[in-house]
């Protein structure tokens, strides 16, 4: 089974947060209340800089990715 890219998620322990999942490599959650990223790989050894550039896109994406579903829903 192929996963989409990005997933939305919430808890009802954090009510107030907004949660997007990010299911390729590198694979994270981050919490678009507050841009804190959770990172379920180990990215040590990967050029710095390039890394740094993917990383930056993919979290701008995320956040693409939840406007994108919210207006969906409006």
């Amino acid at each position: 089974m192929n996963l989409p890219k990005f997933l939305l998620s919430d808890n009802s322990n954090h009510p107030e947060d907004i949660f997007v999942l990010h299911t390729e490599y590198p694979r994270f959650l981050i919490n678009l209340k507050d841009d804190e990223v959770e990172w379920f790989e180990d990215l040590e050894g990967e050029n710095e800089q390039e890394l740094a550039n993917e990383l930056e896109s993919l979290i701008e994406q995320a956040g693409e990715f939840y406007d994108s579903e919210m207006e969906g829903l409006e």
